[in-house]
């Protein structure tokens, strides 16, 4: 039996490549904490550090085969978690946007021209439409993302399929939209320019 606590960095991520769990653990160990202290940095917020560490180590494991020349282990997982951080943050302003031109739509219904008025409630019809012309599974991913703000890996936990099939779902969703809403660019780009 191999001890995996007296091998360099370098070796552990060979043998990482080879398939063998110990080196992952391994490294897990000797870099969890370090990981987790440097998102928490950045966010303040335990769980979703928690999320982005595992997401890396996760990441770790299903791309261990096609992992780069790495000279320096611990300068590789620093930055990508912070490659993960600020995805989040990338998200996070993304939803942001959505939600303040949501409310400047809905906060300024009563000021708009009786044409806007119809417009907008034309709009609000058709993404309801289109929601419900989604299948089934991919609805309620969406209607989980999208309307109660859930994160991805509290939609799998949920649903009881894998974060990468709720991405899928959300990709579906999101292009279907996209497809369905394209004759709406224009007054969209009015309303959030007001």
């Amino acid at each position: 039996m191999t001890d995996y606590t007296t091998l360099s960095e370098n070796i552990l991520v060979d043998l990482l490549r080879d398939d063998k769990l110990g080196a992952f653990k391994e490294l897990y160990k000797r870099h969890w904490k370090k990981l987790y202290n440097a998102a928490w940095k950045r966010l303040r917020n335990k769980e979703l550090c928690e999320e982005i560490v595992q997401e890396l180590f996760t990441n770790l494991w299903v791309k261990r085969h096609s992992l780069p020349l790495i000279n320096g282990v611990s300068s590789y997982l620093y930055s990508s978690v912070i490659h993960l951080v600020i995805d989040h943050y990338r998200k996070e302003l993304v939803r942001e946007k959505y939600r303040e031109a949501f409310i400047a739509v809905h906060g300024h219904e009563t000021d708009n021209s009786t044409e806007e008025t119809i417009l907008l409630k034309d709009l609000t019809d058709t993404i309801e439409q289109e929601i419900s012309q989604l299948p089934d599974k991919c609805r309620s991913v969406y209607e989980l993302s999208r309307k109660q703000h859930k994160t991805n890996k509290e939609i799998a936990l949920y649903l009881g399929i894998s974060e990468k099939t709720v991405e899928n779902h959300l990709t579906k969703a999101l292009k279907r939209l996209q497809l369905g809403l394209s004759h709406y660019l224009g007054f969209l780009v009015f309303l959030l320019i007001k």
